[in-house]
């Protein structure tokens, strides 16, 4: 096979008629620029250049080499140009990991400044469970993932960072005009006797834990996985429900809700991001809106 090193050689002996100023003009040796031209006819299995008094001249089959290497430079220059133009408008991309409640309430606000300051970033954003989530961003599917662990941050989180939120207490939401709709606050075991609706199973699963400890077993009205769903059948007096404070509906018309007091779960919401040696500047940025923006209670 022809070395493109080599063509460009004879181009250059080609265009100063002389392997020394060839030789000058590549910062070689003379001796140097002779043994490539050797090589590339023995490469070629005929001379490309004919030496003489008058200096260096290419033989036939030089002239075909050097028109070829002229193709080739263009070629490449061209290449060169299309890459540089298509890095000049390549596309920034972001993309965000979110569990639904988060979504709706928290990231909006900080999307919305980060769009606006950076209107050429491909912004994608994928809604799943913190236990899918973390996955994503190990694999680089996704960038970062805003997520939640109840009781506490993740106890361990091979190969990201977790940046700590916001703490998303629980709210327990009656249909208004419950007898306790009055409360400012109330314990699990002030509820033995109410039916319940879940907009989470793992809620569902905690309440049944918590209850234990009350002393009662819950019923279940509705095991569902949706809150908005979840307080829309409370106010349809189906139940009541125990949303954290973050999925709590903005729309409570027909509804009431009431702080949950210890003993009960709590949602720890926070950032999980790659563990790198340098952070990428678009994810700081949406780290930094976040947090800028941290969740204000609903509850007026």
């Amino acid at each position: 096979m022809i070395d493109a090193r080599r063509l460009q050689v004879l181009s250059e002996v080609a265009r100063h008629g002389s392997f020394n100023r060839a030789a000058a003009e590549l910062r070689l040796t003379p001796s140097a620029i002779s043994q490539q031209i050797s090589a590339l006819e023995r490469t070629v299995g005929t001379p490309v250049v004919r030496r003489s008094t008058r200096g260096v001249e290419l033989t036939e089959a030089g002239k075909v080499l050097v028109t070829t290497a002229e193709s080739i430079a263009a070629e490449l220059l061209c290449a060169q140009r299309e890459i540089e133009r298509l890095a000049a408008a390549r596309t920034e991309r972001l993309t965000v990991a979110t569990f639904t409640s988060g979504g709706q309430r928290l990231l909006p606000p900080a999307l919305t400044r980060f769009t606006a300051e950076h209107p050429g970033v491909e912004l994608s954003v994928i809604e799943s469970e913190p236990e899918d989530s973390l996955g994503l961003v190990r694999s680089g599917a996704a960038d970062m993932a805003l997520s939640y662990h109840f009781d506490g941050p993740p106890p361990s989180l091979p190969g990201l960072v977790w940046t700590p939120l916001l703490e998303d207490p629980m709210w327990i939401v009656f249909p208004a005009g419950h007898s306790l709709a009055e409360r400012t606050s109330i314990t699990i075991a002030e509820l033995a006797a109410e039916r319940w609706v879940h907009g989470c199973l793992v809620v569902g699963d905690m309440l049944d834990h918590y209850a234990a400890m009350a002393g009662f077993e819950v019923r279940t009205s509705c095991r569902g996985t949706d809150y908005q769903f979840a307080q829309s059948l409370v106010r349809a007096g189906v139940g009541i429900s125990m949303i954290p404070e973050v999925a709590l509906t903005a729309d409570r018309s027909g509804l009431t809700a009431i702080r949950l007091a210890p003993p009960g779960p709590c949602r720890f919401v926070g950032i999980a991001t790659p563990r790198r040696r340098t952070t990428d500047p678009l994810v700081a940025e949406v780290v930094r809106l976040l947090q800028a923006n941290t969740y204000q209670s609903v509850i007026q």
